[in-house]
């Protein structure tokens, strides 16, 4: 445990220095990645005084010492080519051909381009974007102008010459600069010279920007220097240059507050957000200050999905950390019918926006009708993308397994999603990270491809895994040690209990707090089940005073059980507090008890006795015996920042925790309604539905629904909002986590009445480490370290918490003879045999 800490520590303050450090200007390089097709056309350009050699060299050298091992130049998605290969493979292989260098890269070009132009022609044949239309015919001219035989198979030249067409028609239909396209013709300026299409040098300086480029495109940029020889032009390419002397990206000057915003949108989503609180903070206090003032959208389709990607992004990232944030924020495309209309028509170019502003949306505070109305939206159109099982060609950003995404997110919401289950499905889903969609090319918009970065999120799951095996080992020990596995009645869920509480939060190091709410859950529902199967009025009563007294004289069987385990939990958890400098609030604790037990009492005592209450009454005793005040509130002590203890009193409950009481209650209610109804008891569906003999039971369920959907909106808002109470945030993340645990329960069945329907999640969480295959782009290159053929590396959290395996085995009881007799690290020497990457792992 202490070697992992080590390595973790280590890697989070390599970090901090190298990506988050604010001392240094090159640090969003780490999240934006080169574009092959740009940097050969910057390499293009000759020297002003020499004219046989290039004026970027570097440029020149970072094309031959960055061919894919496959022969391609460019991007891949789950270790697959991208379309926009075959345009940057015959751009470099053209300027390699120029300058007289890369024979071997040529060659290596030509196989990929001979074996697998065809295929991915054809696969994505009617799914092509604009810009394909423009760059690759020039391509294939450039390449050709330079003597390189493409010799394309038949079936490749009949798509090709459709290509051709559409581009002619392209060039026909649209101005240089063309309102509703985006980038417009004109910043294709360097296929020109192949379209036979000619733009005078007075054109072309009208459209160049302050900064001397031609619509930010460093290959437009490069050609207009070279029909015009502006110094404006020059003086952009070299800044360019020196700022990203390794491989230039697709656009520049970059929006950095969209990189800024990916970067912590990553980092919450891998969860190590913990590690990089500050710098998280810093950023986003930077970047709220510009929506502040926030400017009207442009007025072009393209532009607009950039910018309401960038928007819905904000917004939800704002509002989890408790900035006060309009949804007009990103809700403003509602208005705009014309833009409504283009995202529908258009869905499947626009597949990672509209999935962004579902995200967004999961954070609706109550009497937001704008954030309902775009997650009715955005849901709507989703669900007609995903039954098409196609989803190509997106004009924003396109994310590896985003089909399964999207499936997961329509299916379970986030608020039934365990935040835990949700950092081990970004580690493994999204491996190769999301491609931004630019001019000519994808390029990533992703934290996700800095190894290090991966590297510490597997090995941050892994570490959290042993952890959480120590924790419910311990747990396990404790209930058999007070019998409560042995009831002879009700449920045994000391798993359950476990993995919802520790998979719900994003706190590694509670252990108290963790193990504190599971044992308060354990003892609950050993509790309930007891008052509502098999104890008599008279036992529950005997039970109810011995409570009241404190005092377990008397008491005999169950009854005895359920006091000491009470009374135990009660007096060891006052007394760590008191340790802990806080005041002794063990009789505060008591009545907390007391009050759940006399609620437990009431519901029984109504079914037993036919009552039936009035909706009010049954809520002010169902809020109560739902019982999550107690794990929140006793638990919330224990916190860096503690709860005033003045508010740890009965009956004195803060807004949020009456909207966790009310939500938990009314979800509870929903799913158990029918096991309720067998055994007699009443329910908040059932006591509806007998108020109301001409409803149905489909009506009882949706009044309830619509009740819980404003009570959780509530909730969010309680949670979400800063205000000037004496709370701390951590108290709030608990109301949320405890709600959270819940919601994943009680989503769409009953889950905690299962015997094994959780048993997938509970490995994953807690057993079973992530799998995460390395990238190709971070494997070695062919030209310069090539790797055994048909070696295919896989790294789980067995490798990366290989620190922790030397100490492993005397913190969680595994014998040394155990450990495989080749340590992982060894494995992954071996197979990483390149220098360059035996440090990473020394």
């Amino acid at each position: 445990m202490g070697s992992s800490l080590v390595s973790i520590n280590l890697l989070v303050t390599k970090l901090k220095e190298e990506i988050f450090s604010n001392t240094k200007n090159h640090h969003l390089q780490s999240f934006v990645s080169p574009s092959a097709y740009d940097t050969a056309w910057l390499a293009m350009i000759p020297h002003t005084l020499e004219h046989n050699s290039p004026m970027f060299k570097g440029c020149l050298e970072w094309l031959l010492k960055n061919q894919n091992e496959e022969g391609y130049w460019g991007e891949s998605i789950n270790g697959l080519p991208t379309i926009d290969t075959l345009p940057a493979t015959l751009t470099s292989m053209a300027v390699l051909r120029k300058w007289g260098t890369g024979t071997h890269n040529i060659e290596n070009g030509l196989k990929f381009m001979h074996a697998n132009t065809e295929n991915m022609l054809h696969h994505h044949h009617h799914d092509l974007p604009r810009w394909f239309f423009i760059v690759f015919p020039a391509t294939i001219e450039l390449a050709e102008s330079y003597g390189l035989d493409l010799m394309f198979s038949d079936d490749a030249k009949s798509i090709i010459s459709q290509i051709y067409h559409v581009r002619k028609q392209i060039f026909g239909m649209e101005e240089m600069v063309d309102k509703w396209q985006y980038p417009p013709l004109m910043a294709y300026l360097e296929t020109f010279p192949m379209t036979k299409h000619n733009v005078d040098e007075e054109t072309i300086i009208k459209h160049l920007s302050e900064d001397g480029s031609l619509f930010q495109s460093p290959s437009a940029t490069a050609q207009a220097y070279l029909s015009t020889g502006n110094q404006k032009c020059l003086d952009y390419l070299i800044s360019l240059v020196q700022k990203y002397p390794n491989g230039v990206p697709e656009n520049y000057p970059m929006d950095e507050e969209l990189v800024e915003l990916s970067m912590v949108n990553q980092v919450q989503k891998l969860g190590l957000s913990e590690y990089f609180t500050e710098e998280i903070d810093n950023i986003l206090r930077k970047v709220y200050r510009s929506y502040t003032d926030q400017e009207s959208p442009q007025d072009n389709k393209i532009f607009i999905a950039t910018k309401l990607y960038k928007d819905s992004l904000a917004f939800r990232l704002f509002r989890m950390h408790g900035y006060n944030i309009s949804p007009r924020t990103f809700c403003w495309f509602l208005y705009d019918n014309e833009i409504l209309d283009h995202l529908e028509n258009y869905s499947r170019q626009f597949t990672s926006l509209l999935y962004n502003v579902y995200q967004a949306t999961d954070l609706m505070f109550f009497e937001e009708s704008e954030v309902d109305e775009a997650r009715s939206f955005s849901k709507k159109v989703l669900q007609r993308i995903s039954a098409t099982k196609n989803i190509v060609n997106d004009t924003v950003v396109m994310l590896p397994n985003i089909s399964k995404m999207i499936e997961e997110e329509l299916s379970i919401p986030w608020i039934a999603r365990l935040d835990h289950l949700d950092h081990r499905m970004w580690i493994e889903q999204n491996n190769e990270g999301p491609l931004w969609v630019g001019k000519a090319s994808f390029y990533r918009l992703s934290c996700i491809h800095n190894f290090q970065l991966m590297q510490l999120a597997v090995e941050n799951y892994a570490f959290r895994q042993l952890i959480y095996q120590n924790e419910l080992a311990e747990l396990k020990r404790w209930s058999k040690k007070w019998g409560l596995t042995e009831m002879g009645f009700g449920r045994e869920k000391t798993v359950y209990c476990y993995f919802s509480v520790a998979a719900s939060t994003c706190l590694p190091h509670d252990s108290i707090i963790r193990l504190l709410v599971a044992k308060t859950a354990i003892l609950i529902t050993v509790a309930d089940d007891f008052f509502d199967m098999i104890g008599t009025l008279e036992e529950l009563h005997i039970l109810i005073d011995a409570i009241h007294r404190w005092d377990g004289k008397g008491l005999s069987g169950p009854s005895k059980v359920i006091f000491d385990v009470l009374d135990d939990l009660v007096r060891d958890t006052t007394e760590t507090l008191v340790l802990h400098g806080n005041i002794d609030v063990i009789e505060d604790f008591r009545d907390l008890w007391r009050e759940t037990f006399n609620s437990w009492l009431t519901e029984t005592t109504w079914g037993k006795n036919g009552y039936i209450p009035s909706v009010n009454e049954y809520l002010e005793t169902g809020m109560i015996s739902i019982a999550t005040h107690i794990l929140v509130l006793t638990s919330s002590c224990f916190l860096n920042s503690s709860l005033p203890l003045f508010k740890v009193k009965p009956q004195k409950y803060e807004n949020i925790t009456l909207s966790l009481m009310a939500t938990t209650r009314l979800l509870n209610d929903i799913q158990s309604y029918e096991k309720e109804q067998e055994e007699g008891k009443m329910n908040l569906v059932l006591l509806h539905l007998k108020e109301n003999p001409d409803a149905s039971m489909d009506d009882s369920i949706s009044l309830v629904k619509t009740f819980l959907e404003g009570k959780r909106k509530e909730l969010l808002k309680h949670v979400f909002t800063e205000d000037n109470s004496d709370f701390p945030k951590q108290w709030k993340s608990l109301h949320l986590s405890c709600f959270k645990a819940f919601q994943m329960l009680f989503n769409s069945s009953n889950l905690y009445d299962s015997d094994a329907d959780l048993q997938l999640d509970i490995e994953k969480a807690i057993y079973v480490p992530p799998k995460h295959e390395l990238p190709k782009y971070l494997k070695p290159q062919t030209t310069m370290h090539p790797f055994p053929q048909k070696r295919n590396l896989m790294i789980t959290g067995e490798y990366f918490q290989t620190p922790a395996r030397r100490f492993v085995h005397g913190f969680v009881g595994i014998k040394c003879h155990q450990l495989p007799k080749k340590s992982m690290r060894n494995v992954i020497y071996e197979v990483l045999s390149p220098p360059m990457f035996r440090s990473c792992f020394i």
